[in-house]
């Protein structure tokens, strides 16, 4: 068939048998998927016995509840993002912190506190490096934001996240921090480590098939908001990871691997009550005015909640 015959035989299907109003814009991006699968069929010559265990394969990614995973593996995510970046360049934004993916492993509720934080519950404190992150929020013309809010949250040493890792305490490395009245926030934490993906699990089972790793480098994630601003979804990753360049989720950015100073210091740790090194990285966001000309900057999806 040709792709004329099978968009004929696709509108057929999805807009000619409509027997009641449809809702237009599912109508649009349904006919428009069909299409294209099928033509992918026609053109690749796919098999009933290769469409079916695609089919099976989305199923049981979607039992698993790794279809979160696979959007930022196969590069969805980063394409989403890419758009957006596009459609605030339109909108005359430019600058101001990168974004980056989400992620599926935000939990909202994190407990809130004003200026600074600390995310660890110390279970990992002999093991880990202490981390502490400190910065300013500014708007658009540069003036900092008292006031606004910084949410972070990210993995422990063995890679995983309070919530989905049941071993983990309630909200581990999870905080809500509100600005100071100088728009300034800071917290302490350790040193995340990078993740894989499950190694068993559907998202690694077709990156094997792609001959590719499932790995991320350490990073820690944010969401940075304040009113009459557009809401920032980014991470920050740890400089000197073996995969800083190589993202399996491809979300590594120019402007978002700060440098970190190790400090260690008699007068420094004792300032900080500590006995030990530890790390510091200072990063400042720059968020955008919201305007109506570009669109919103607030995703809807289903996220975690505790």
């Amino acid at each position: 068939m040709t792709h004329q015959d099978i968009d004929r035989l696709v509108k057929s299907w999805i807009v000619d048998s409509a027997i009641r109003p449809a809702n237009p814009r599912v109508q649009e991006i349904v006919l428009r998927l069909v299409g294209d699968l099928c033509k992918a069929m026609e053109d690749l010559d796919i098999q009933p016995s290769e469409f079916w265990t695609g089919l099976e394969y989305l199923t049981a990614a979607g039992k698993a509840n790794e279809l979160g995973l696979l959007t930022p593996g196969l590069g969805l995510e980063r394409f989403m993002d890419i758009r957006a970046d596009e459609a605030e360049a339109r909108a005359g934004l430019e600058g101001g912190t990168p974004r980056t993916i989400e992620g599926p492993l935000y939990v909202a509720g994190a407990p809130e506190s004003t200026g600074f934080a600390r995310l660890d519950d110390g279970t990992e404190s002999e093991e880990a490096e202490v981390v502490f992150m400190q910065g300013t929020v500014f708007d658009a013309q540069g003036k900092p934001l008292p006031g606004a809010k910084v949410e972070v949250w990210h993995a422990n040493l063995l890679g995983n996240y309070s919530f989905f890792d049941a071993s983990q305490s309630h909200f581990n490395l999870r905080r809500t921090i509100i600005t100071d009245d100088n728009g300034r926030y800071g917290f302490r934490t350790i040193m995340p480590k990078g993740y894989g993906c499950p190694p068993c699990g559907s998202t690694q089972k077709l990156l094997d098939l792609l001959g590719r790793h499932g790995q991320r480098p350490a990073h820690i994630h944010f969401f940075v908001s304040a009113e009459g601003q557009r809401k920032l979804t980014t991470q920050i990753n740890i400089d000197g990871d073996e995969y800083l360049w190589d993202d399996f989720a491809f979300a590594s950015r120019e402007g978002l691997v700060p440098p970190i100073v190790r400090v260690g210091d008699a007068a420094a740790l004792a300032d900080k009550g500590l006995d030990k090194p530890y790390a510091s990285i200072d990063f400042d966001f720059h968020l955008h005015q919201d305007i109506a000309a570009a669109p919103s900057a607030e995703v809807e999806r289903l996220r975690a909640a505790a």
